[in-house]
């Protein structure tokens, strides 16, 4: 059976609707906290258990006759988030799973400006050390964290940001449907090659878009990390989410999201999504 934690949200829910295409719905497993969020799957026929990263019990039920797991970032940053991760690797291998699978990052790093890579390497390094075979997703950027970034720019006509780089920007349902590939078909041991769209655009390379796809100028205006900073708090954004904004600009002027690479385009056979077909499907559905 192929167990997909996290399954309520918006990559695990993906994931399994393209297992759906793959494999017969008794197939698949899925651990989540709360069951009631993925009642739709269980009419589909699909196992749903709760399993919580905090609660041991609960996650080897959740991962019972697993063949593979596919273990979704919890989310949780710093030691806690790590805890939950290694708690996930050994239940699943405790459950008699012979793969594991882990939503990673093209930017994984021990020593990266952005949290969550610092997040993502400590995982690798504990799947490494785990004696299964395993296979880390080294996922592009979330799409949807481009659009977050860019903020009101959409409306104001100004992307007020600190220098930034490029960023290999990749649309969340490419990504669950490589996913669904790689766990069908056996495919990639250990790191899997970046899976990225297959162009890298900066800031400035958002402004230009948003500005053809609305027909209107979308100015970039480069800034200081501290100037962002105060023009962030005068917005009402939380100390933690700033330094998270942050985190990814210096990061991205490091290059450390630059990278592209063909694997993904190959894995679904077809051109990723771009950002720009991304940003019109999220600008006509605002319009509905």
């Amino acid at each position: 059976m192929i167990i997909v934690t996290g399954a309520s949200g918006k990559l695990g829910g993906a994931v399994v609707k393209q297992l759906l295409k793959r494999v017969p719905a008794g197939q698949i497993g899925v651990s989540v906290r709360d069951p009631h969020q993925a009642q739709k799957l269980q009419e589909l026929g699909v196992r749903v258990r709760q399993g919580d990263f905090d609660d041991v019990e609960s996650l080897y039920h959740a991962f019972e006759g697993a063949s593979q797991v596919l273990i979704v970032s919890s989310g949780t940053l710093g030691e806690a988030g790590i805890r939950q991760h290694q708690t996930a690797i050994d239940t699943a291998k405790k459950a008699g799973a012979s793969r594991v699978l882990y939503t990673s990052h093209m930017g994984s790093s021990p020593t990266s400006h952005f949290a969550p890579m610092i997040h993502h390497d400590a995982t690798e390094k504990l799947l490494q050390a785990s004696g299964m075979a395993f296979t880390s997703l080294r996922n592009g950027f979330y799409i949807a964290s481009a659009l977050m970034l860019i903020g009101g720019a959409l409306q104001t006509g100004e992307l007020i940001a600190p220098e930034d780089g490029p960023v290999a920007w990749t649309a969340h349902s490419d990504l669950a449907e490589a996913t669904a590939a790689i766990i069908c078909e056996q495919k990639f041991d250990g790191l899997t090659p970046n899976l990225t769209a297959s162009e890298a655009i900066d800031m400035e390379g958002i402004a230009t878009i948003a500005s053809e796809v609305l027909g209107r100028t979308i100015r970039r205006i480069v800034v200081s990390d501290e100037e962002f900073r105060d023009h962030m708090l005068s917005q009402g954004v939380p100390e933690a989410s700033i330094n998270m904004r942050l985190g990814v600009f210096r990061a991205s002027r490091q290059g450390d999201f630059t990278q592209v690479d063909p694997a993904l385009a190959n894995l679904i056979g077809r051109p990723p999504l771009s950002f720009k077909e991304v940003l019109m499907e999220s600008i006509s559905q605002q319009q509905v």
